[in-house]
């Protein structure tokens, strides 16, 4: 194989890796963010801070995949969905896939150096937090819940970057958000529960057994409250409701027959439609501003 060739194909793994060919975590991960910017400045963010948290979050979403797959690799080499990744596959080297972390984290670094040392300090934090969540799954019925706190995190450094109090409206975008987490990843879990249950890793997924879909659609109607009480208190304009509230209930709703289905490809199905759910709030947030 030539330089070239060598080089293009190093390249399309360590995408991989990062998982730019599966844009869907970067979107998840995107939509609480922008819900945060949004609500923090009461509109339009400033264009110099929306970019840096666009560019955060691909950097975090890549890094977290990174040592998410570091920390999994000779798990995922067991598992039917994930043996073919760069790593456990040894597409990339161990060594490789830390050098690209790095080159992730100085450029997060960089960027979350133009805020306040609060930021700041949220950004570490999250970076501990990530390193802790890929061992979670060996010890605790509970990883979902580390999930959900990472991804709701970029909320609360919205709301500080910019020097603004971290409210009750904060809060409980927050508390939303990390419940939503726990639905779509435990949706995404169910595809793998048999053979997490074959190799004894831990999940919300394993945990809730036959309660899979009652429990996830507790989690939902929640959802769906703590939404309508953050339109009510921020007074939301009535299209807020009918658009991004309705349309929620009707994806929930969607999700639990698919669920219903018990069928790997139904569950990822639910999965995936949850980007729709992060764009209808944002779209949402943006009318009533």
């Amino acid at each position: 194989m030539s330089n070239r060739l060598f080089f293009i194909k190093k390249c399309y793994n360590l995408a991989q890796l990062m998982r730019f060919n599966q844009p869907i975590g970067f979107f998840l991960l995107l939509w609480p963010t922008l819900w945060g910017l949004w609500l923090s400045n009461r509109g339009i963010p400033d264009n110099i801070i929306l970019i840096v948290f666009v560019v955060g979050v691909l950097c975090m979403r890549s890094a977290g995949c990174i040592i998410n797959d570091y920390v999994d690799c000779d798990i995922d080499g067991c598992v039917e969905r994930t043996k073919t990744r760069p790593l456990p596959s040894g597409m990339i080297k161990k060594k490789e896939a830390l050098v690209m972390l790095a080159i992730l984290l100085c450029i997060a670094l960089i960027l979350v150096l133009r805020f306040n040392l609060i930021t700041v300090f949220l950004s570490l934090i999250a970076l501990i937090l990530s390193g802790v969540y890929p061992y979670l799954k060996r010890y605790t019925y509970l990883p979902q819940v580390m999930l959900g706190i990472l991804f709701s995190w970029p909320i609360l450094m919205a709301f500080t970057s910019i020097d603004h109090p971290v409210d009750s409206t904060a809060w409980l975008l927050f508390l939303m958000n990390t419940l939503w987490v726990i639905v779509y990843d435990t949706q995404y879990a169910l595809v793998d529960r048999e053979d997490d249950i074959c190799i004894g890793i831990k999940s919300f997924a394993v945990l809730l057994g036959n309660m899979d879909k009652f429990i996830i659609g507790i989690f939902q109607l929640f959802i769906v409250l703590i939404l309508g009480i953050i339109g009510w208190k921020e007074r939301f304009v009535a299209v807020f409701y009918f658009f991004s509230l309705f349309g929620v209930i009707i994806l929930f709703v969607w999700q639990q027959i698919l669920i219903n289905k018990k069928r790997k490809i139904r569950f990822f199905q639910a999965f995936l439609s949850n980007n729709y759910i992060g764009m209808l709030v944002f779209i949402g947030i943006v009318l009533s501003m």
